[in-house]
């Protein structure tokens, strides 16, 4: 896999993006497109995409996770189960 591949000047999007939207879906890999030599945007594949947002989403997740350890937000196993309990009992709409 050689990354020079993977980046493409605007004008190449313009005269070979249905080859470029191929390239995407089959590889799963990123095309990086640059204007001016700078990079500007990255044309991703949906399921690669919705991969990374949901990753994110995780590491999200366990970042706040982590953080409530460190503030000692946090409830044991039966502290959660009995409190789960009570709510779900007839009554306790």
């Amino acid at each position: 896999m050689k990354i020079s591949t993977d980046i493409k000047p605007i004008t190449y999007l313009k005269s070979h993006s249905a080859d470029m939207l191929k390239q995407v879906n089959e590889t799963h890999r990123p095309i990086i497109i640059t204007q001016n030599g700078e990079p500007k945007a990255v044309l991703q594949d949906p399921e690669s995409y919705e991969n990374m947002r949901n990753a994110i989403g995780m590491l999200k997740l366990i970042a706040q996770g982590e953080e409530d350890i460190r503030k000692g937000n946090t409830s044991s196993q039966d502290e959660v189960f009995s409190e789960l309990e009570t709510l779900l009992e007839p009554g306790n709409d």
